[in-house]
């Protein structure tokens, strides 16, 4: 569809734009906090969360035997996780050991009072 639009350079540009995500019209604060939401936003992570949080101490391969997923989707949450930062994760041959990153942790806590505490709850 681009290519038939590059034809004419409003309609592209108009496309283009419309096409893209525009997470750089946001602040950087902004963008990290839905970064973060993102990443709990699926019930498995959040478990996943709780999990570690309960344990606090690094989880080795155990995590899978308490969620009711196959390996290979605790895999792909953990990874998400990771990604975002809330946990950090080492791989020792077959074996991958997870804990929370406190810090990160803390810093999206800090970041989500400041946010909720801004809403006017009276608006409605």
């Amino acid at each position: 569809m681009l290519a038939a639009l590059k034809h004419s350079s409003y309609f592209y540009d108009k496309y283009k734009n419309m096409a893209s995500p525009k997470t750089e019209e946001f602040t950087k604060k902004e963008n990290e906090i839905a970064v973060l939401a993102k990443a709990i936003s699926h019930p498995a992570r959040v478990e996943i969360l709780k999990e570690l949080a309960k344990r606090n101490s690094c989880v080795c391969g155990e995590i899978v035997d308490v969620l009711p997923l196959a390996q290979s989707t605790v895999s792909q949450h953990l990874k998400e996780l990771q990604k975002a930062g809330l946990i950090s994760g080492t791989v020792d041959g077959a074996r991958s050991c997870y804990c929370i990153n406190q810090k990160k942790v803390e810093q999206f806590r800090d970041m989500l009072n400041s946010f909720l505490s801004k809403i006017d709850s009276n608006c409605c």
